[in-house]
């Protein structure tokens, strides 16, 4: 077992991915997350009353009132991350066979609420949203809060297998290319890190 603590510091504004409305984030969002410990911690992370609009995604709260990510959140992006350089011959990650059980079950991030420390001010993006639908195409507005960019966040990852750490790096690599957070093709959410001793 090994264990290494990162350091994220993003490199563009990253989106915040909670819905503000607490309702819908009780019945979906937080009962769909795979290892949240409770529904009601959750929904009480989204307090954030000033930027509440049901359009709006916002980043979980600490009892502070910080932003913060959750640690499955930091998964999901290994499990991205991992997914699109399987795909990469010679990349590590290309050796992995059933990859989101062993993230799930061999790789584990702490603390649960990583407290994203704000390099400035918060602020909203708005941008539109396109789709395709058999009624024809449709364009809605979707607004988010953001993170400046030079916000960092702090972490560990303890991996359960000793080969897992190379890889891990390889997926915080990735996060320079694709980021974290919503709207990453756009380039939202890209970041650099650091291996703190």
């Amino acid at each position: 077992m090994k264990e290494i603590t990162v350091k994220i510091t993003l490199l563009e504004d990253m989106l915040g991915t909670s819905s503000a409305d607490k309702e819908i984030h009780e019945t979906y969002i937080a009962s769909k997350a795979p290892d949240a410990m409770s529904t009601a911690e959750e929904v009480a992370a989204v307090g954030v009353e000033e930027v509440i609009e049901k359009a709006m995604t916002v980043f979980p709260r600490d009892k502070d009132g910080c932003p913060i990510v959750w640690d499955y959140q930091i998964k999901g992006m290994f499990k991205d991350a991992c997914g699109m350089l399987r795909k990469v011959k010679g990349t590590k990650s290309s050796n992995i066979k059933a990859y989101k059980k062993d993230i799930d079950g061999l790789i584990f991030v702490t603390p649960r609420k990583i407290r994203i420390d704000l390099s400035g001010e918060m602020s909203t993006l708005q941008r539109p949203l396109r789709a395709s639908t058999p009624q024809g195409e449709r364009v809605a507005l979707a607004n988010s809060e953001t993170v400046p960019a030079g916000s960092t966040l702090e972490f560990k990852v303890v991996c359960l297998s000793d080969d897992h750490i190379d890889i891990v790096k390889e997926w915080l690599d990735y996060g320079l290319l694709r980021g974290l957070g919503q709207w990453r093709n756009a380039g939202y959410g890209r970041f650099s890190y650091e291996v703190i001793a």
